[in-house]
């Protein structure tokens, strides 16, 4: 009963996405799914209803094995250890960019998309490099989906850049309501891209008989303590996600300021 009211569950959200013709999605679903033959099922449940808008899954096996691509970004304990690591204030400053310029030494492509809210987009976006304009795209993680686009997307303007030529893969917390809104919005503005996590593959509120309550997903965060005995701190655009020894958190907010977002409750 459980299993046949969550698959009745899933698929009424994939038929909502179905109308949405240039709708491009991806699986982030593997840190907090219910199961792995769960998100099986969801992965097989987008690529039969959503063909070719399914474009792949950063689990690698599951991509395999449905001959999807496997997607994903660079991520927040890059900089995170990078800013670790920083001897002077001035390093910490630059660890966000450093990380990225190694990372362009080696990949191109689809594979240039910026991450910037570890320390918080708006001072990231301060003080980022010229050349950083002409990456493919950003993922705006933790900021409001359509707030932190439009963030972005001034800026691109700023540096010249055409956001109809560029790429904005919005993935914090997304469900079918948040990715119709937010869609349609930018949709003929910029390129979106979806990385649909939690509320894919272990959305099972609301489907469980009582007293099988308490299927709730948990926030499970990954997130890098400390590098060489130094504390590392991620900051966020959601104050909320704040992660780090206090008085850690207190320097980097010193050094990056802190972000204009309010805290928003963790719900996934």
């Amino acid at each position: 009963m459980l299993y046949a009211r969550a698959k009745a569950k899933m698929w009424e959200k994939v038929e909502r996405l179905q109308a949405l013709p240039n709708l491009k999605i991806t699986d982030f679903g593997t840190r907090r799914r219910h199961s792995f033959l769960w998100q099986r099922w969801c992965v097989e449940a987008l690529k039969e209803g959503l063909g070719d808008r399914f474009i792949g899954s950063s689990n690698v096996l599951l991509a395999m094995e449905a001959d999807l691509e496997a997607i994903g970004t660079n991520a927040h304990e890059l900089p995170m250890v990078v800013a670790a690591l920083a001897e002077t204030d001035e390093e910490l400053r630059e660890a966000p960019y450093k990380v990225l310029a190694e990372w362009q030494s080696y990949y191109g492509g689809n594979l240039l998309i910026v991450l910037p809210d570890t320390f918080g987009t708006g001072p990231f976006l301060a003080n980022a490099p010229a050349w950083l304009a002409g990456w493919t795209g950003f993922r705006p993680d933790s900021a409001p989906a359509i707030q932190g686009g439009e963030e972005i997307i001034a800026w691109w303007r700023m540096m010249g850049e055409n956001p109809r030529e560029k790429l904005l893969v919005f993935s914090d917390g997304m469900d079918s309501d948040t990715i119709e809104r937010t869609y349609r919005h930018f949709d003929g503005r910029v390129r979106m891209s979806f990385g649909w996590g939690t509320n894919l593959t272990n959305d099972f509120r609301g489907v469980a008989p009582e007293p099988m309550g308490g299927l709730d997903p948990i926030s499970l965060v990954c997130k890098v303590a400390s590098a060489n005995g130094r504390p590392a701190v991620k900051l966020s655009d959601n104050p909320a996600k704040a992660s780090g020894e206090p008085e850690a958190v207190e320097r980097y907010k010193r050094i990056f300021g802190e972000t204009p977002y309010e805290a928003r409750a963790l719900a996934v």
